[in-house]
């Protein structure tokens, strides 16, 4: 194959690149947030109306997909980022977007610090950059500002991006099974160098992380969801691996039938929620949700239900929950699929009484006009249109294919690889 056909190829592998629907919950609930390619959008559930955003950055908008979106811990900041290489900051408030980040290469994952003052993102060079943003300036826009690098993983894409409860750990994941635990420093735009531990275990691209929270545990127990099939408990301070949960067969009694001749179990998202126990995943090729259990006297995991739904096809693409409602919010969605009438959809749907692991209490999805903002707020973050099953199987088994394309290494030839060093179009410009 000539250099001009390999290069053809490479561009429409990228042009096809699908992108999940996100999904971010207030922690208080005031509003929901979902991302479906290039098209944020936003529900205000106290004032029960649709969000205009405000963009008058130099660059207004998103341009491409999104892929990381994120809540602040106060509720005050949201973070959205990804193929264009842009970070956006909103103040919650007025959703005015203050601050609009250029990166170097596409952005992975986000994340803020509890105290708020700074945001971090990770590119898909593996590379974890911080910006700081002023007290005062909740509500007025603030000139673009350039990130400093923070801390790197060696070219590996990043996954995911999660603070401790403490506040004095910065936790990333890596598509090469490795999780890396980071002092953060009082000076974070000095860079972090201080690598407290590696949480190693997993035997395929770690795709999640999340914090169980606990008064007896103020760093915090780190949760990771993988490739592999399992979900791990880990102690941040020590690396230690603290239990395994491997939730392969329960899936396969449970998976959707005719998605795929070889199912795929890996966990693509979970969430914890504020009782500390409940852990809520999202699998590939399950029709609902996994709600695992996780006893902290003993540190361990356990499966604790399987919550289906009949007549639809519900592959959750993205999980969210808030601290003080006990509803599990989720969306499923793609953006750039080819073949049929609606390039990007997605479906949002929410289940009740999900933190209770009593055999009593059954959580439940509930009906569109039982979830908070009913039918308006469908309409304004999944769009109006109705989108039949065979469009959502569709789509489950695209963001299947482009899942393992990213996070799966590819294997090229020495002749292969010199010439993607020569035709890459991200090289720093130089001045």
């Amino acid at each position: 194959m000539g250099d001009a056909q390999m290069e053809e190829g490479d561009s429409n592998t990228r042009d096809i690149e699908v992108a999940p629907a996100l999904i971010a919950v207030h922690p208080a609930q005031r509003s929901v947030a979902v991302a479906v390619g290039s098209d944020l959008r936003v529900y205000d559930l106290v004032g029960d109306c649709p969000v205009s955003l405000v963009d008058d950055s130099a660059k207004p908008f998103h341009s491409d997909s999104i892929r990381a979106i994120r809540y602040g811990a106060s509720g005050k900041l949201f973070v959205s980022a990804g193929d264009d290489k842009l970070v956006k900051i909103w103040s919650t408030d007025s959703w005015l977007c203050i601050s609009s980040v250029c990166c170097e290469k596409r952005v992975s994952a986000v994340a803020v610090s509890n105290d708020g003052l700074f945001v971090c993102f990770a590119d898909k060079f593996g590379v974890v950059w911080v910006v700081s943003l002023k007290e005062d300036a909740e509500n007025q826009a603030l000139p673009d500002k350039k990130a400093a690098p923070m801390l790197a993983h060696y070219c590996s894409i990043i996954t995911s991006l999660e603070f401790s409860p403490d506040g004095r750990f910065i936790v990333s994941a890596d598509r090469d099974y490795k999780i890396r635990v980071t002092v953060v420093p009082k000076n974070p735009l000095d860079g972090a160098h201080e690598i407290q531990t590696f949480c190693l275990g997993h035997s395929e691209y770690v795709s999640c992380l999340d914090f169980i929270h606990s008064p007896d545990y103020p760093h915090g127990l780190l949760v990771s969801g993988s490739g592999d099939s399992s979900v791990r408990l880990w102690d941040v301070t020590s690396g230690s691996l603290l239990d395994t949960c491997g939730i392969g067969a329960k899936v396969e009694l449970s998976a959707t039938d005719g998605i795929e001749e070889e199912p795929c179990h890996a966990v693509t998202d979970l969430c914890t929620c504020p009782n500390g126990t409940s852990i809520a995943l999202a699998v590939q090729s399950l029709k609902g949700v996994m709600l695992l259990n996780c006893d902290l006297s003993a540190k361990t995991l356990s499966i604790a239900k399987v919550i289906l739904i009949d007549g639809e096809i519900l592959i959750p693409t993205s999980l969210g929950t808030s601290l003080s409602e006990g509803l599990l919010w989720m969306v499923t969605g793609i953006s750039k699929l080819r073949g049929f009438d609606h390039s990007s959809l997605a479906r949002v749907r929410a289940v009740s009484a999900f933190e209770d692991n009593s055999r009593d209490v059954q959580p439940v999805f509930l009906r569109d006009d039982e979830i908070p903002g009913g039918k308006q707020l469908l309409e304004r973050l999944q769009g109006s249109v109705t989108i039949d099953n065979d469009v959502f199987l569709a789509a489950a088994e695209a963001l299947k294919t482009a899942m393992r394309s990213l996070m799966i290494k590819k294997q090229y030839s020495d002749e292969k690889r010199e010439f993607r060093k020569r035709t890459r179009n991200d090289r720093k410009l130089k001045h």
